[in-house]
């Protein structure tokens, strides 16, 4: 199980030069096909993930249809994305995995770390930190099938200390891949992720499945930082870059450049364009989650707060579309 051509080759390429791989997180209403293509556009990671999706929507027969959106992927998407399910049913992974590789996915992760209260409702999520004997039926189930699968959590649910049991429980999956997010379920993302905790990780992982590859998640700004982190603890395969995406679109870049205002402008209108083409395929859209990227583009801008605004309060492509040529034409002056 730990042996994965598709995880080899990604190792093995960011090996040829001498660092670990890079992916941008799962987030809900954030990594759908639009935003994937417009973070490849600024500069692409090695690896990007769906947002994470019920496995149980995958098949049911009304809950399908709200999968479309999420589990769209545009024929200009290379590499195509790592679909990330969740839920706490092995049978609904069983259906699910046959289906998402119907779909074209090529690799599976197993969300077991998200602190959303909806999920852990579901007994889902970092629920599953509580629950070993749920988590086992997951894996097993998503299990049926020959693509690889991998795992995503966080160190614990409620206690810091809970990794000492947690992380040895899904090494001994031996998964190509565990992706470990430095916090607690408890913690979300208000305190710093736990660094000093790396090193005996890397050592857990050496002594019960040293195969699999770590990657590492929480905290990390972009690539130097990413670069700097694998550096300081040797042993980590790979990095994960979350909410640094928010604040800088080009975080993946591995030389950092300077970026002009005409150029994230350039960014946030060809987003508005791929919103447009996505919805004209008849693809479920919201406008709203469209909304929290602004803010990403118009950072650093002169009269920035007052230009956030006048996009927060935009209703459709068209809107938005006017408030940029409003910037561009020196209104904001």
């Amino acid at each position: 199980m730990t042996n994965s051509e598709y995880w080899n080759s990604v190792n093995e390429n960011a090996k040829s030069e001498g660092r670990p791989f890079f992916s941008l997180a799962p987030m809900e209403a954030v990594t759908g096909s639009v935003f994937r293509r417009v973070v490849a556009k600024a500069a692409a990671p090695d690896l990007f993930y769906t947002e994470f999706t019920n496995a149980l929507s995958i098949t049911h027969p009304i809950a399908k249809k709200t999968t479309k959106g999420r589990l769209y992927i545009d024929p200009a998407e290379n590499p195509k994305p790592i679909i990330q399910l969740w839920g706490n049913n092995k049978e609904d992974f069983e259906k699910a995995v046959v289906e998402v590789k119907k779909d074209g996915y090529e690799a599976i992760d197993l969300n077991m770390g998200c602190p959303d209260i909806a999920v852990i409702k579901n007994h889902s999520g970092s629920d599953l930190i509580r629950h070993f004997d749920t988590a086992q039926e997951v894996i097993d189930g998503a299990r049926k099938t020959d693509l690889p699968v991998t795992l995503k959590t966080r160190i614990g649910y409620s206690e810091v200390s809970e990794y000492k049991e947690w992380i040895p429980f899904l090494l001994k999956q031996h998964a190509p891949v565990l992706t470990v997010h430095l916090r607690t379920r408890e913690e979300m993302s208000k305190v710093p992720a736990h660094y000093e905790l790396i090193d005996d990780i890397v050592k857990i992982r050496d002594e019960i499945s040293p195969e699999t590859l770590l990657q590492i998640n929480g905290d990390i700004a972009d690539y130097q930082a990413g670069i700097e982190l694998a550096k300081a603890h040797p042993g980590v395969d790979g990095i994960m870059i979350g909410r640094g995406i928010f604040t800088n679109p080009f975080a993946f870049e591995k030389v950092p450049q300077e970026h002009s205002s005409e150029e994230l402008l350039g960014l946030l209108k060809y987003q508005l364009d791929l919103y447009d083409e996505f919805v004209a395929k008849g693809i479920p859209g919201h406008f709203a989650p469209l909304q929290r990227f602004f803010k990403v583009y118009v950072r650093g801008m002169k009269h920035a707060a007052e230009i956030r605004n006048d996009l927060m309060s935009t209703k459709t492509t068209d809107d938005a579309r006017a408030v940029i040529a409003k910037i561009e034409a020196g209104g904001y002056e």
